[in-house]
């Protein structure tokens, strides 16, 4: 398992070169309507790192009827149009292996990666005009960041820094350096600090050698790192178990408004022992130690839950209030990977948001194994 220093520890060489693959890219695109070409595909090695496996999801905790309050969902995040079937459990799942890619001879410009006729984006809107200029060059890099991670905080913590431990192993780790566009997450810095994670972030390098993965099957490779990361958390802290953490909401992010927020989590603090956090109010170790522990993690379904799945140990639970315009199960195929119980209940539409009946929570509450 990586430590989070690199193995490959030679600084990059100032290059001053100058390069129009961008631009190359864009006329074969625009001009001769070529596809884009993906450069995974011409890499000159791939390899297993890990092997894939077949799992069995196990239903999730809800209540009668719920499922069928829900008027819109996230189809990206599911094996199956609607959520019904994965909340059922018994979904038999082909966990993938992780794999790595080896290229020679790639840019980066201004969030994209070029190879000849193939291209990589790790991020959603490379530059109108990208640079042509190139500060860097690399004898061995590995990118460990993605176009979702770059875009989504909750992606970054869960999934990017899962896969800086891979880097390590087989280069510099490189991800892209903030922009106006996507400037770095106000908590990235002091997650990083205790994570050990030390980056190169990168406008623009040519590098000799180039690592890229596929890491997004939730395999056992993939398990064992999210747990170390989890530990690394759990040992600037004091984990005593605790009933649970209501992690706040509000309006951050994509806007799920629960009308009821604080009248639930102020209920569960008075009768279960709940914790409430604001995660935008509160700095990271605040954060950690209040969520390390809990034995539930619970709030509207989003980003904001990372901070407590974190640092959930197996047979925790973690309870997503849904709205019935977006359901959402990401966190389902965390729980399912991790050994712990996912539980959800859908609110009802109210205004511009929705409502939570704190009774269904309680009972939902009660489904969980002791």
């Amino acid at each position: 398992m990586a430590s989070g220093i690199s193995n490959f520890s030679a600084p990059p060489v100032r290059h001053n070169t100058w390069t129009l693959a961008a631009y190359r890219h864009m006329a074969r695109k625009r001009l001769a309507h070529q596809p884009d070409v993906d450069i995974k595909l011409i890499a000159d090695k791939s390899w297993d790192i890990a092997p894939g496996e077949r799992t069995v999801s196990p239903p999730a905790f809800y209540l009668p009827n719920q499922l069928e309050r829900v008027t819109g969902w996230e189809a990206r995040f599911y094996p199956y149009v609607h959520p019904a079937r994965t909340m059922e459990g018994g979904v038999t799942v082909e966990q993938g292996p992780t794999r790595g890619y080896l290229l020679k001879d790639v840019w980066l410009i201004d969030g994209a990666l070029y190879k000849g006729a193939a291209s990589h984006w790790l991020s959603h809107k490379p530059s109108t005009f990208p640079r042509i200029s190139v500060d860097h060059e690399i004898e061995r890099g590995a990118v460990y960041c993605t176009q979702n991670g770059n875009s989504w905080f909750g992606t970054w913590l869960m999934e990017d820094c899962v896969t800086y431990a891979l880097a390590c192993d087989e280069g510099v780790p490189v991800t892209t350096a903030p922009s106006a566009r996507f400037p770095l997450f106000t908590q990235a810095p002091a997650y990083e600090d205790w994570l050990g994670m030390r980056p190169l972030r990168l406008r623009s390098a040519f590098f000799r050698e180039l690592v890229l993965f596929d890491d997004q099957s939730n395999n056992r490779s993939r398990h064992a790192r999210y747990r170390a990361m989890g530990q690394k958390l759990l040992a600037h802290v004091n984990p005593e178990p605790h009933p649970g953490v209501f992690l706040l909401r509000g309006g951050d992010g994509d806007l799920r408004l629960l009308r009821n927020e604080l009248e639930v989590a102020e209920h569960l603090r008075k009768t279960r022992g709940f914790r409430v956090v604001d995660p935008l109010k509160a700095d990271v170790p605040s954060i950690v130690a209040a969520c390390a522990g809990a034995r539930v993690v619970i709030g509207v379904e989003g980003s904001q839950l990372v901070h407590g799945v974190n640092v959930l140990q197996p047979g925790g639970a973690v309870l997503a209030l849904q709205p019935p315009n977006r359901f959402v199960s990401y966190y389902k195929y965390l729980t399912d990977r991790d050994h712990q119980h996912f539980g959800f209940v859908v609110g009802l539409p109210e205004g511009n948001g929705f409502r939570i009946d704190i009774s269904e929570v309680e009972r939902t509450l009660d489904l969980f194994p002791a």
